[in-house]
């Protein structure tokens, strides 16, 4: 479990392909690894991985599986990548984000950066299949940090967050440029509550879904943009 709160920036020291996985090793910040053992967890741009090997105070070997590859941005880093990591929470740690797996549930592109005096906007693409659970201050972990949507647009296919100048300094956010690409975790709960609304409005419409469902693509409209997310506090 992490808390979204982005504890360190690490840098990729070195990266050895092997069959099946590929070993990264990172480079920590003085401190970040005290206490920190094999087979400790360590959020990595939002990807849980394990430590395999502690080469020195400040460094530590990671092994990432090829499907974690695929579906993380992790698969194209290189070395030199700064990337944003957080320790595993310890039980009763303060939750200054929200509750995270570290299970990253998609990619999206940066669309556009919109920098003010002292902020940043920023805008991403907003996957598909990830759409029904993002809205307009919900909780969202991009590359690991707890961020808050400020506006999301489901049929356009985006949404905002704003970024304060401490979430700028303790992160990589300052590194992205239009077209990197980043990841994306949602929120559990509302997951939870989305897809129990969703099975419950199938279950009671039956067999009239389908035509209900035909009627509103005439007019270009679909049973999914009458069921906004429930909030949650």
């Amino acid at each position: 479990m992490f808390t979204g709160i982005v504890q360190a920036v690490a840098t990729i020291a070195a990266i050895q392909e092997r069959p099946g996985l590929r070993t990264f090793t990172l480079a920590f910040p003085e401190g970040f690894c005290q206490d920190l053992a094999i087979g400790a967890s360590v959020a990595t741009d939002g990807v849980c991985l394990t430590v395999t090997d502690i080469l020195s105070p400040t460094q530590a070997r990671f092994d990432v599986m090829q499907h974690s590859l695929a579906i993380t941005t992790l698969g194209g880093y290189a070395v030199g990548q700064r990337v944003n990591v957080e320790r595993a929470a310890k039980e009763g740690a303060e939750v200054g984000g929200h509750i995270l797996s570290g299970h990253v549930d998609g990619t999206a592109q940066l669309l556009d950066i919109a920098p003010t005096e002292t902020n940043y906007k920023i805008r991403f693409s907003l996957p598909p299949a990830l759409a029904p659970y993002v809205f307009a201050k919900g909780y969202i972990a991009i590359n690991g940090a707890s961020l808050t949507v400020a506006e999301a647009d489901r049929q356009a296919g985006w949404f905002d967050v704003w970024l304060i100048p401490e979430t700028r300094r303790a992160t990589v956010f300052e590194d992205k440029r239009v077209g990197d690409a980043v990841n994306i975790e949602i929120e559990r709960s509302t997951q939870v509550m989305v897809d129990a609304v969703r099975e419950t409005v199938a279950a009671s419409l039956g067999r009239l879904r389908p035509v209900l469902e035909a009627l509103l693509a005439e007019k270009g409209l679909k049973l999914d943009d009458f069921m906004d997310a429930p909030r949650v506090p």
